[in-house]
């Protein structure tokens, strides 16, 4: 990892369209998501459980095959268990679980005498041939996927409204970081806008930490599909590594209170979420970039930008990927300018599906290293982040000692300025405080020295930190 994105995170913005493209949908919203969605106080939809097969959205042929995988991979489960990890109400597949045993793709076992919601289910002899043939098409037995069109809809509908962030709530998100009024005014209408974004300058002055700092604004959440389905495909949305649920699964209290309820304070097949906030580095390759196809379970993985949906996206060290940078921003030319995006197939079909993530672009490059002039025009905000004058430092050197808590002899940081940069002509890098103490804590407590910052501490933390610039005429 850089050294400049330790202790780092972000949060989750998102785009607005050209005001052309902006959406034209009243105040309360009537599009159907499930069944009809209700506003939060944010003005916000929370997409309702659908209360019949037909609000899902979905065919009923997909649910069966969800059913007869459960049983498969479970053994045995109570119907309720069934429709909880599908994210229904089990009154929405009861008509299923009636048909399904009287074609005798499944048997009772036992039951509680509370009806097929509490009875436990196994599969018959003909239901597990069926599940074999099912398990041809594809192995997955998560939760219910949302159909495409109600995902477009539920992404369109949860855009922040153009002026949702303000100067307090910018302030808020870097009070923990020195930063000056006039970096804060760039970033501001950048993030506000939801345009794309390109910070660069020096490695080590904190592009990553300035840009995952946004995460600590206070954005509405928002709800993703844990997966969708579209020609018969399905895509995989929610990944563990940048979604993190808000709500965590509720404990049954026991298997009776667990049978009897049928009730959801929203559609199961969403998990409720901050905005999300995903980063990429040199390892991005044009086939991040579009639908992932997994031979195993033939089951698709959404790119990294339908992930970061609603949210921002962060490619960062720009340039050094393996692919050109020319190719990465052709490949969103469209998406950047009409808010959608093309994903493909592996049979060669082809979907549309919403680009609605805040693109931000860290590079240590200079600017005209990555594309000409017409390049760059394609990236709406620009900001150079210049290293910090001595002032700057010397404040990042103290917040960063209280913050670890390591006393400083007095005077220490103007006698280090003088020797290290002003002496030693050493550029400044907002790095460098933090990684000197760190070094000189790691020091203290080898040596068994008293828990203070000296000048020879100090000296030892400099010299075990950075290379000796003429160390060729050694």
């Amino acid at each position: 990892m850089n050294s400049e994105t330790d202790a780092y995170s972000f949060i989750e913005t998102e785009t607005f369209q050209p005001e052309e493209l902006a959406r034209t949908e009243p105040a309360a919203y009537t599009v159907q998501i499930g069944s009809q969605p209700e506003l939060r106080g944010d003005g916000l939809p929370t997409p309702m459980p659908p209360n019949t097969m037909a609000e899902t959205g979905i065919t009923e042929s997909t649910v069966e095959q969800l059913i007869l995988k459960q049983l498969y991979y479970k053994g045995e489960a109570m119907g309720r268990d069934i429709s909880n990890a599908l994210g229904f109400k089990y009154s929405v597949i009861e008509p299923m679980v009636e048909t399904m045993k009287r074609n005798h793709l499944m048997v009772a076992k036992r039951s509680m005498g509370m009806g097929n919601m509490s009875t436990v289910f196994v599969l018959s002899e003909a239901g597990r041939k069926l599940v074999h043939q099912y398990l041809e098409i594809n192995s997955y037995a998560g939760a219910a996927p949302v159909s495409l069109d109600e995902y477009c809809e539920i992404v369109k509908l949860q855009k922040l409204d153009p002026g949702w962030l303000t100067k307090e709530a910018l302030n808020a998100a870097y009070s923990h970081m020195v930063v000056s009024e006039e970096i804060l005014s760039q970033i501001g209408p950048a993030v506000n806008s939801g345009k794309s974004f390109l910070i660069y300058g020096q490695p080590g002055n904190g592009k990553t930490f300035l840009a995952e700092a946004l995460f600590n604004i206070n954005a509405s959440p928002i709800y993703i599909p844990y997966a969708i389905e579209c020609q018969g495909q399905i895509i995989q949305v929610y990944d563990p590594l940048y979604h993190a649920p808000l709500d965590s699964p509720s404990e049954s209290l026991s298997v009776l209170s667990n049978a009897v309820s049928d009730s959801f304070a929203y559609d199961k097949r969403y998990f409720r979420s901050k905005r999300p906030f995903i980063t990429t580095g040199g390892e991005l390759t044009l086939q991040n970039l579009d639908l992932s196809f997994n031979p195993a379970s033939k089951i698709y993985d959404a790119p990294f930008q339908v992930k970061a949906n609603n949210g921002i996206y962060l490619i960062d060290d720009f340039g050094r990927q393996k692919v050109t940078p020319s190719e990465v921003l052709n490949r969103w030319i469209v998406p950047m300018e009409r808010k959608i995006d093309y994903l493909n197939f592996q049979q060669g079909g082809k979907i549309t599906v919403p680009f609605e993530c805040f693109l931000v672009f860290s590079t240590n490059l200079n600017p005209e290293q990555l594309g000409d002039e017409a390049f760059l025009r394609r990236i709406q905000y620009k900001m150079f982040l210049r290293s910090p004058g001595e002032a700057e430092f010397a404040e990042i050197f103290e917040q960063f000692c209280k913050k670890v808590d390591v006393p400083l002899a007095s005077n220490l940081v103007g006698k280090f300025l003088t020797k290290y940069y002003r002496s030693g002509k050493k550029r400044m890098r907002r790095c460098h405080p933090r990684d000197v103490v760190m070094h000189a804590m790691d020091h203290i407590k080898f040596e068994r020295l008293p828990w203070v910052l000296t000048e020879e501490v100090l000296d030892h933390a400099f010299n075990s930190c950075f290379t000796t610039v003429n160390h060729f005429d050694d």
